[in-house]
């Protein structure tokens, strides 16, 4: 039976997502009298790896990240981790970093390049916010014993961080596109090469 390899570079590239996504834990989770989940920025790091990596490495470096997580290494916000945080009100979000990471970045590759800002700010928002949410509410509603509106409620005090995240994230991938345009397949406008002396061969 063949085996799928993952390519070196890809490899790469998932390790050092998932390594974005620890290091923005050291940044102090922020909790708010509404949730008993936190406010943290690794959402922001789900999102980046999302509309830079594509999907399956989006998916495989946040995966990795909560595998790490879950064999008791510290970093989640406030150096949490341990198989114990997937009983906790933040499970929903925890799964949403997998899924989401992985939807964005399916999202963003089938919209492919040019990168598009607009495009960009729209698949994060679904991807970021809405998505990440319903699997937040769900998280909160089956562990926290919330309502439907409480669980709904308690998410309110996350919108305006999250939206600064998913604007800083799409300038941010329209920068690294731009200088790597190799990360995504071209479904624009080829760009055109006018004729000069120096580029007709005589």
């Amino acid at each position: 039976m063949a085996q799928t390899r993952i390519p070196a570079r890809d490899l790469a590239l998932i390790a050092v997502f998932a390594g974005v996504t620890a290091a923005l834990g050291l940044i102090p989770a922020f909790y708010t009298p509404f949730s008993p989940a936190p406010i943290t920025a690794q959402s922001f790091g789900v999102i980046l790896a999302g509309t830079i990596l594509g999907g399956r490495r989006a998916f495989l470096s946040q995966l990795l990240f909560l595998a790490l997580v879950a064999i008791g290494l510290p970093l989640l916000s406030g150096g949490r981790g341990g198989i114990g945080v997937f009983a906790g009100p933040s499970v929903g979000f925890l799964v949403g970093y997998v899924v989401c990471s992985g939807v964005i970045g399916w999202l963003t590759y089938r919209k492919g390049a040019p990168y598009s800002v607009l495009w960009g700010l729209l698949i994060n928002v679904l991807g970021g916010m809405v998505l990440m949410y319903a699997f937040g509410i769900l998280g909160l509603m089956a562990v926290a014993h919330l309502s439907l509106p409480a669980a709904i409620a308690a998410n309110l005090p996350y919108l305006i961080g999250d939206a600064i995240k998913v604007v800083a994230a799409t300038l941010i991938a329209k920068g690294v596109h731009a200088a790597y345009p190799g990360l995504l397949p071209w479904r624009g406008k080829q760009p055109t090469v006018e004729a000069t002396p120096h580029n007709v061969q005589a």
